[in-house]
């Protein structure tokens, strides 16, 4: 009986053994899983950098605010150039009209220049007459288009607005000045339509510049 009793308590202490070990295998395994579970929890975490992404985002918002910009300016200046075009072809709509009218105008002067007669001085007057009022009826049509003369008489000549036929000496007129407007110029909206073409003093006299030098050698001689 003592020698059963002996060998039963290494079978139970045996048991106990075993019952432990497999309890502390199975708490080992839970905090293993539980474990795992939040280092998968963190990995995640990880995975998704907030900032980074802000970051990103943020530069991408830059670079379509930038391409807007870009193209509401390029928009901006087509329509500008639009309107330019608009009003320019506005402006000078009529510019083949007035240059061609202005022949008829030129006529019409050469027709008013004749001097009467007095073998028909009265038909002659009413031609004159008949000729001025056509004159400002163009004129007034000219002013409506803006079609502005040119007619620099005693000015001094402008390159831009004159075109010089010839250069005469002229003691009464100063130099680089109109002597005589041989054909009347037009500006169409401040651009030049058709130059006035003129004569231009160069000022005075050969015989009065020589008349000076005699004088002066004259002087020269007399002077001891």
């Amino acid at each position: 009986m003592t020698k059963k009793k002996h060998k039963t308590q290494p079978d139970s202490d045996h048991e106990e053994k075993q019952a432990t070990e497999s309890t502390g295998t199975g708490q080992a395994t839970e905090g293993q899983s539980a474990g795992d579970q939040i280092s998968g929890e963190q990995t995640a975490e990880n995975g998704y950098d907030l900032p980074a992404e802000m970051e990103t985002l943020n530069a991408e918002l830059e670079d379509i605010k930038d391409k807007f910009l870009r193209a509401t300016a390029e928009t901006e200046n087509v329509r500008r150039r639009a309107e330019n075009d608009v009003q320019n072809a506005r402006k000078f709509a009529v510019e083949r009209f007035a240059a061609e009218i202005l022949t008829v105008r030129d006529c019409l002067e050469l027709a008013r220049a004749v001097d009467l007669k007095e073998d028909n001085q009265e038909a002659l007057k009413k031609m004159h007459e008949g000729l001025d009022l056509t004159l400002k009826q163009i004129d007034s049509v000219f002013e409506k288009f803006q079609i502005i003369m040119v007619n620099p008489e005693g000015e001094k000549f402008n390159p831009d607005l004159h075109q010089a036929i010839s250069m005469l000496e002229s003691p009464e007129v100063a130099a680089n000045h109109v002597i005589t407007v041989i054909q009347k110029g037009f500006t169409l909206n401040d651009r030049l339509l058709r130059p006035a073409m003129v004569t231009v003093s160069k000022g005075r006299g050969n015989g009065q510049n020589k008349e000076n030098d005699q004088k002066s050698a004259e002087n020269e001689t007399n002077s001891p």
